[in-house]
C-alpha cells in the first residue's frame, strides 16, 4: 500500500513539474528558457550537478532536496528540448533507462543469482554491456569518452585498468609512486632553470627561441602530468573521487579568498605584494571561521 501511494505521489508531482516545464518552453513562455538549446545548457547541467554534490556532502537534507531538484529540472528540460526537435521523447528516454536497468540487474529482476557480491555485480554489469549490448571495444580504455575532462578521464582510465587487475597491490605502493613522481618533477625543474639564459626567460616564445629550454619545459610538463596521474590513482585507491575532491577544494578556496578580498577592502588595504602578510592573516581568520 505504501509503495502504491508513493508511486501515485511521485507520478502526480512529476506531471506538475512537466507541465510547468512545457509552459516555460511554449509560445509566450519564459524568454530565457525558450532561447536555450541542449548545447547552451551544458554548463548549467554541470554546475547544478556539482551544487547537488556539494549539498549532499554538507549533509543538509533540505539543501540536498533543493539542489537535486535543480539538477533534475535541468536534465528534464534538456530532454524536452530533444522532444520538441523531434529527436526522441521524454517517455522514450525513461523507457530506455528502465529497460537498461532491468537488463543489467538480472540478479534482482530475474533472480538468476541473488547472492552476488558487490564486485560480482559490477563484473556482471560490464559483461552485459560487452556481450548483450555489444559495446565491447578493442581496449577497455576505449569505453571512456574522449570528451571527458582530463581529471575525470584519468580516474576512469585507472579504474578500468584496475578492473583488469592492472593495479598496485597496496595503497602504500601507490603513495610511493606519488613521491617518486614528485622527485622527478624537482629534477625536471632543475633542468628548466639550468636551460634559462636569463632568470625571466620564458619558454616557447619567439623572443626566447631557446630549444634547450623548450625541451626542458616540455619534460617538466610531462612530469607534472605523471605526478597528477599518480595522485589520481592514490585517491582512487583511497575511495576518493578526485573530481569531487578538487571541486570541494575550489569552493573552499573561493570562500576564503573572497573573505580575504572583502576584509582587505574593509580594512583599507590594497591587494598587493607588500600587504601579503595582511592577506595571510585574513586567510587564517577565514580558516578559523570554518569557511
Amino acid at each position: 500500500m505504501e509503495k502504491t501511494e508513493s508511486n501515485q505521489n511521485a507520478s502526480g508531482a512529476f506531471s506538475r513539474l512537466f507541465e510547468v516545464l512545457q509552459t516555460l518552453r511554449a509560445s509566450g513562455g519564459c524568454p530565457w528558457d525558450l532561447d536555450q538549446t541542449p548545447l547552451s545548457m551544458r554548463r548549467d547541467l554541470m554546475e547544478e550537478s556539482f551544487e547537488a554534490i556539494d549539498a549532499i556532502t554538507e549533509g543538509k537534507n533540505s539543501h540536498a532536496k533543493e539542489e537535486l531538484g535543480d539538477a533534475v529540472f535541468n536534465i528534464l528540460l534538456i530532454a524536452y528540448m530533444y522532444e520538441q526537435a523531434g529527436d526522441f521523447t521524454v517517455a522514450e528516454l525513461f523507457d530506455e533507462i528502465t529497460q537498461k536497468l532491468v537488463r543489467r540487474h538480472p540478479h534482482v529482476f530475474k533472480r538468476d543469482d541473488s547472492n552476488l557480491t558487490q564486485d560480482e555485480v559490477l563484473s556482471q554489469w560490464d559483461k552485459i554491456k560487452d556481450d548483450v549490448e555489444k559495446r565491447k571495444k578493442d581496449s577497455v580504455l576505449d569505453q571512456i569518452p574522449q570528451g571527458f575532462p582530463p581529471l575525470l578521464k584519468a580516474y576512469k582510465m585507472l579504474s578500468k585498468a584496475a578492473k583488469s587487475h592492472f593495479d598496485w597491490p597496496s595503497v602504500d605502493e601507490a603513495k610511493s609512486k606519488v613521491r617518486e613522481e614528485f622527485a622527478e618533477i624537482e629534477e625536471a625543474e632543475k633542468s628548466v632553470d639550468a636551460g634559462k639564459k636569463s632568470p625571466d626567460e620564458k619558454p616557447f616564445t619567439v623572443k626566447s627561441s631557446n630549444a634547450e629550454l623548450d625541451a626542458a619545459q616540455l619534460n617538466l610538463e610531462e612530469e607534472f602530468g605523471d605526478f597528477l596521474l599518480a595522485s589520481v590513482n592514490w585517491a582512487r585507491m583511497r575511495k576518493i573521487d578526485p573530481t569531487i575532491a578538487l571541486e570541494r577544494a575550489c569552493r573552499k578556496f573561493y570562500k576564503r579568498f573572497t573573505f580575504v578580498e572583502k576584509s582587505m577592502k574593509e580594512s583599507g588595504f590594497e591587494m598587493s605584494g607588500e600587504n601579503l602578510s595582511k592577506m595571510e592573516d585574513f586567510w587564517q581568520k577565514a580558516k578559523e571561521c570554518h569557511l
